[in-house]
């Protein structure tokens, strides 16, 4: 029988999590405690020792935004890189000026 998909809160990754770093039960014992697969306790456990530093302000969170700038500048710089391989290339005969 198929179970069907379930969605944990944070707060009970965060304590199943921790359940798994103090080390006082093995794998198997805290996926039969709290009905989650042992592979999924590890990765919850990995996920919160990553993330450990950030509670204490270790890291800056990444922006999702890209710098506008830096892409338009990237954006001009292969702009005039193509006009002048299209200009070499049809000096050089292998393309023709009518496109």
């Amino acid at each position: 029988m198929k179970r069907t998909r379930r969605n944990h809160g944070a707060a009970f990754k965060a304590q199943v999590a921790v359940a798994a770093i103090k080390g006082d039960k093995t794998l198997a014992e805290l996926a039969e405690q709290f009905s989650v697969h042992p592979t999924q306790i590890t990765e919850w456990k990995q996920q919160l020792l990553a993330r450990a530093a950030d509670v204490f302000g270790g890291t800056t969170p990444t922006s999702d935004t890209p710098d506008l700038k830096v892409l338009h500048a990237k954006i001009g710089q292969l702009a005039l890189e193509n006009d002048f391989l299209e200009g070499a290339l049809i000096k050089a005969g292998l393309l023709s000026a009518k496109r």
